[in-house]
């Protein structure tokens, strides 16, 4: 299809994420950054909220709503609901106009099965897109965050999204070695969960590990971390009322270490298997560092720490793979390559 079609059709780049779903159009950039949640009415069975407003009923919905993260590990769980957010989604970008259907393009983990592919495409194209292209995140990351795929030189990318870790070494438009790892995000905040129960008898809700890992969680002792305190409200598990208790950084820390060690070990597997030519492109130009997960304090310097590399943050890690998607649409018979033997329409 000519690029100027795609114009009329407002063709998508989708980032469908465990955590958060993000859309780019062609022209108009990133247009739609909403949580990965959908709220429904157990009784008629209809989204009653989706994205941000479903994700602030999480923990606080009556008997007869649920809200539901139609996501998990990177994959869809829930195919139906996963459907019902997509074409909200898609019709949000549209601004409710039923334009010519759009072509799309979904960054999906490169661990995922091809069932999980097949399920990925039918919900996009249930929700009204025309042609589905399946790019696997770490390609569609690195692209966003400005690495040169399309030359034949080694680039590392590490993507910590919210349900899975992306480790890829790319180059020529290709994933010469990758892992995918479903350690990422979701796990981090669930292990300062456990922690909470274990540790101070006090059970929490996901958003509130969720604000304890964003505010004074890191991944490694810094003086500013260490310092750090926070005040945390929960339900005490022995009284059975609610309680205050105040957190330090330090144990946050070592709450994560678990998950941290494995998205650390799936790092230095990667770089084993990298061939030695290779391996020389990416001690020069260091690692690049995507997702949300980049935005933990001192995760940079972990990586780092643990293999001898400098390691860098991309310029905006929420949203390169979006970011990515987008590009490719942009540019989208030089950059065929990178969908591999993904590519498929429906």
């Amino acid at each position: 299809m000519a690029f100027g079609f795609g114009r009329f059709s407002r063709d998508i780049g989708i980032d469908l994420g465990t955590a958060n779903t993000l859309a780019y159009v062609i022209g108009k950039g990133i247009v739609l950054q909403e949580p990965s949640v959908v709220a429904i009415d157990q009784i008629t069975k209809q989204p009653l909220a989706v994205g941000e407003e479903a994700k602030r009923m999480l923990g606080r919905t009556p008997g007869n709503v649920v809200a539901i993260r139609p996501l998990r590990d990177g994959v869809i769980a829930d195919f139906e609901k996963a459907e019902m957010m997509l074409k909200h989604f898609i019709r949000r970008v549209h601004g409710g106009r039923n334009l010519i259907s759009p072509r799309v393009v979904i960054g999906i983990p490169s661990g995922v099965t091809g069932v999980e592919r097949r399920a990925v495409m039918e919900a996009a194209s249930q929700a009204g897109a025309r042609e589905v292209f399946l790019i696997d995140e770490p390609m569609a990351a690195a692209i966003g965050a400005g690495l040169p795929v399309d030359e034949p030189t080694g680039n590392m990318i590490i993507d910590i999204g919210g349900g899975t870790t992306e480790v890829a070494i790319l180059s020529l438009q290709g994933s010469v070695v990758s892992e995918s790892v479903r350690v990422a995000g979701d796990e981090l905040t669930d292990s300062i969960s456990q922690y909470m129960k274990k540790v101070h008898n006090l059970v929490i809700g996901e958003r509130t590990a969720e604000d304890i890992k964003i505010q004074i969680g890191s991944a490694y002792p810094s003086s500013n971390n260490d310092d750090a305190t926070l005040e945390v409200r929960g339900l005490h598990l022995l009284s059975g009322l609610p309680r205050t208790v105040l957190v330090k950084g330090p144990e946050v820390r070592e709450s994560m270490s678990e998950p941290l060690s494995a998205i650390v070990e799936a790092v230095k597997r990667t770089l084993e298997r990298i061939p030695p030519e290779l391996a020389a492109d990416i001690v020069d130009r260091g690692i690049m560092l995507a997702g949300g997960g980049a935005l933990l304090r001192g995760f940079d310097t972990l990586i780092s720490h643990e293999t001898g590399i400098v390691v860098h943050i991309a310029p905006e890690p929420l949203n390169c793979v979006v970011l990515g998607t987008g590009r490719v649409l942009e540019n989208f018979k030089q950059l065929a390559r990178v969908f591999n033997n993904n590519l498929s329409s429906l």
